[in-house]
């Protein structure tokens, strides 16, 4: 092979930016196949168990808790995706990399049979604009400190990131992205756990309340790893949501 040869061919190996690019391309698709695969599990199930199609009588209505649940629950796994998709691209820490992976898997999967569900029910996938959150939770006797809407929803679900977290979040490396993102990630388990508690015992439709559980059990078990993890680095978590 000619220098000239070599020169061409490493004109045609992909750029850095180029192969950077596909891998976001590979990843967003992937969210995407799991969010479609889950959410036609969740309307497999949900209409094997109750026959109910859209519209139909078995399914539970726009005021109800199981609806109420679903669609602020995806809200808040979204967010919880987003800070686990960031931390497992950057950290370089092998137990950060695992909690990280584990979180965004489990929630997407869940994410996806919440959208299932809600589109079996004829339900949005996400609540109204404007509607607020946690208005279902009406009678848990749960106070929160956001601002109250005159739907009697909430502006801001309890555990979620600011946009200015968010961002700086994406800024840190290291051992200072492990413990903001463990300690991020913490407050944000914190703030689903009530809203998961409350539907594992009052939601109408069973398999709702199961995967509510499922949620108490292994969010639970994460907020316990990940307060040990902090202890660990030499940090302490934020203060609780309230």
């Amino acid at each position: 092979m000619t220098l000239t040869d070599q020169h061409e061919d490493a004109d045609r190996l992909p750029t850095l930016d180029a192969l950077g690019r596909r891998r976001v391309l590979v990843i967003a698709v992937a969210v995407i196949v799991v969010l479609a695969v889950g959410a036609a599990i969740g309307m497999l199930i949900t209409t094997a168990r109750t026959g109910a199609g859209p519209g139909g009588s078995a399914a539970p209505d726009a005021e109800s808790i199981d609806v109420g649940f679903s669609q602020d629950m995806r809200v808040h796994h979204f967010q919880a995706i987003t800070m686990a998709g960031i931390a497992r691209d950057k950290t370089t820490d092998p137990e950060v990399h695992s909690i990280a992976f584990d979180i965004e898997s489990t929630q997407l999967a869940q994410a996806g049979a919440m959208a299932g569900w809600l589109n079996v029910w004829g339900q949005a996938e996400l609540p109204a604009a404007g509607k607020g959150y946690m208005a279902w939770m009406a009678g848990s006797g749960h106070q929160h400190s956001g601002a109250v809407l005159e739907s009697g929803g909430v502006s801001t679900m309890p555990g979620m990131a600011t946009t200015e977290e968010l961002n700086k979040l994406k800024t840190l490396s290291g051992k200072e992205l492990d413990i903001y993102f463990l300690q991020l990630m913490l407050r944000h388990h914190q703030g689903a756990l009530p809203m998961a508690q409350y539907a594992a015992s009052h939601a109408g439709v069973g398999y709702v309340r199961n995967l509510a559980a499922k949620m108490v059990a292994s969010q639970s078990n994460e907020a316990g790893l990940m307060t040990k993890m902090l202890a660990a680095r030499g940090a302490v978590p934020l203060p609780a949501p309230n």
